[in-house]
């Protein structure tokens, strides 16, 4: 486990009123976001090129940007991941893979908009205050 994702693992379980982030609520979810994010080869704009390449480049593209962010579907979301990463993700929460592809469906959107709040891509990469910050913030404790 990495540096990021033990912060975000400890940060989000305060946040959560000090639950654990096992169980697929809601910290895990995010959690599981920032290690998606963190061992992306190239880091946002790497899990960004997935999507892209996936044929979800306009969604992406609106979630980085400054205006209404475009929705995906839990399936489309299974195409970016394949079917072996998306269960060792969905094994990890002790959820099925298709509900955990749903919940990334509406999470992913959210989360990549709080990290790129100007509409681009940090060229430095993620700053670790700015994305707990902005998971805070989307879990109405911030």
């Amino acid at each position: 486990m990495g540096l990021l994702d033990q912060l975000a693992g400890q940060v989000l379980g305060s946040l959560a009123g000090g639950g654990q982030a096992g169980g697929g609520g809601q910290p895990a979810l995010l959690q599981l976001v920032m290690s998606l994010l963190q061992n992306s080869e190239g880091g946002l704009g790497g899990l960004l090129g997935r999507l892209a390449q996936a044929g979800l480049g306009e969604q992406a593209a609106s979630w980085v940007g400054t205006g209404a962010n475009q929705p995906v579907s839990g399936e489309q979301i299974g195409q970016v991941f394949g079917g072996g990463e998306l269960g060792d993700m969905a094994a990890q929460l002790g959820m099925p893979a298709d509900q955990l592809a749903g919940r990334l469906a509406d999470l992913l959107p959210q989360v990549i908009d709080g990290l790129t709040p100007g509409g681009q891509v940090p060229a430095s990469g993620i700053d670790l205050g700015q994305a707990l910050s902005g998971l805070a913030a989307m879990l109405g404790k911030g």
